[in-house]
């Protein structure tokens, strides 16, 4: 399927920085591979982060047994982008994920956030490490 026709990319700027804002009920990301494409065109128009909801993620990259968690932060590190994915996050029961959060959020490269306004604060804040 071609994600391109399920989804609005909605660049906004802040601050002086540009964040792309993925918009859509589908899921967008199956696999590694997605998330690249996504950051190239996101990077592409000049977007130093990206906003999506849980939802656009496959329920796979919630289990981390898959690996496609990890892959995609090693992807978002590798090429200097951000990522905040919106959701609630409260009621997961694997200890695995929710350290996974943890450790995600406490570096800043992927951050698990409830909301776009945090998500935005997320993605701007230049005091987040960049070097995990």
């Amino acid at each position: 399927m071609n994600n391109i026709k399920v989804m609005k990319m909605q660049m906004i700027q802040v601050e002086g920085k540009i964040i792309a804002e993925i918009k859509s009920d589908k899921i967008i990301i199956s696999k590694t591979q997605d998330a690249l494409d996504l950051m190239a065109d996101a990077g592409w128009q000049g977007a130093v982060g990206l906003m999506l909801n849980a939802g656009n993620f496959t329920p796979a990259f919630f289990d981390l047994k898959t690996g496609i968690a990890g892959d995609i932060l090693q992807k978002f590190s590798t090429y200097n982008m951000r990522l905040a994915i919106i959701g609630d996050f409260t009621a997961i029961k694997s200890r695995s994920l929710n350290d996974f959060i943890f450790e995600s959020n406490k570096y800043g490269r992927i951050s698990f956030v409830s909301s776009r306004e945090e998500a935005l604060k997320k993605l701007l804040n230049n005091n987040q490490r960049s070097d995990k």
